[in-house]
């Protein structure tokens, strides 16, 4: 049963005129409702409007994009970037010059917006899978392969070891969708790649939305300068509408922003985790913004007045998945009173 609302969330939400809290979606460092970032999106209209109205490979072009994808880059530490309008345009992109490189290797449970047509994904474990991996691209060294994997699985809050790709002898392309890790992770949320090794076979490009963590309609893809050059001149770029300029102009005003949420969030992750360390039925071993909920009492708590994140995915047939999400904006009095009526909950599951 789907609930509908008339207003975005932020801590809270509201359904048929009763307020609810929100412990699910995304904006894990809650800019969409903060009133410096929107501030900077109301400045950043009255400066570019609402659409840059021409091609990013149009005779005119705007320097606005140039910054963006240069402090992408920086941020992501490689060397170029290109934004689009969306995460999964941005992967798609990936994916589509990737297939040109090689043969695509999929991991387990790779998300949806990396899939290639028919895409064949392996029904193993993520050890199995790397095992298996290391061995075919090893032992075929005429045969150029693409490994295309998530860095994080929100559906299970797990992240991903990348280290066994020290393993791998051969020049080999790397696709990892970063978009629960970018902003997220890392002293200064550079996502993934703060922790990917730097074994010179390996040949990274990264994928990610800027809607997860940053609350920008948007999306990016970064990796080696020649990759980058080549990822502009396909039709996912070279056709596509660019993202909104006034998004672009309040990311890149709310720099300082962005670092005082992610402590925000992470001091809410940390509480949470430390007043539900007696309850077994939460799963969250990497301190993500997402708590694993092993148990289904997402309706006694709609009954007690919480929202949390429950639905079948990636196909919407498929048993729902129950997740707590802690934001930047849920303070104590929401995790205490979560805490609560888990406890409670835990009791009649």
């Amino acid at each position: 049963m789907y609930l509908h609302t008339n207003s975005t969330p932020d801590k809270v939400t509201h359904i048929s005129g009763k307020e609810y809290l929100f412990f699910s979606g995304f904006s894990y460092l809650g800019l969409h409702a903060h009133p410096h970032y929107k501030e900077a999106l109301r400045n950043g209209i009255d400066l570019y409007g609402t659409v840059f109205v021409s091609s990013r490979i149009a005779n005119l072009r705007l320097d606005l994009y140039e910054e963006l994808d240069d402090t992408l880059a920086d941020m992501l530490k490689h060397p170029a970037a290109a934004s689009f309008s969306s995460g999964y345009l941005a992967s798609q992109a990936a994916v589509h010059y990737a297939a040109t490189q090689g043969e695509l290797c999929y991991s387990p449970t790779t998300h949806p917006s990396l899939r290639l047509g028919k895409a064949i994904i392996p029904n193993l474990t993520w050890e199995e899978w790397t095992a298996q991996t290391i061995e075919k691209v090893n032992a075929w060294p005429d045969r150029t392969f693409v490994i295309v994997a998530d860095s994080v699985n929100p559906l299970t809050s797990t992240i991903n070891d990348f280290n066994w790709l020290n393993e791998i002898n051969k020049e080999v392309m790397v696709v990892i969708d970063d978009s629960h890790g970018f902003g997220v992770l890392g002293p200064n949320g550079n996502g993934i790649v703060h922790v990917l090794p730097q074994h010179p076979p390996l040949r990274y490009l990264l994928s990610a939305s800027l809607a997860k963590a940053f609350s920008i309609q948007g999306g990016v893809v970064s990796g080696r300068l020649e990759d980058i050059i080549a990822i502009k001149k396909t039709p996912a770029f070279t056709a596509g509408t660019s993202l909104m300029p006034a998004s672009a102009w309040a990311f890149l005003q709310s720099k300082k922003l962005h670092h005082h949420q992610r402590k925000l969030m992470q001091q809410s992750i940390a509480e949470f985790a430390a007043m539900t360390a007696d309850m077994p039925q939460l799963h969250n071993p990497f301190q993500l913004p997402i708590f694993l909920v092993k148990a289904r009492i997402e309706k006694e708590l709609e009954h007690k007045g919480t929202i949390i994140s429950s639905f079948g995915y990636p196909d919407p047939d498929s048993p729902p998945i129950n997740r707590i999400v802690v934001t930047a904006l849920h303070q104590k009095p929401q995790l205490e009173t979560l805490q609560q009526q888990l406890k409670q909950a835990f009791k009649t599951a």
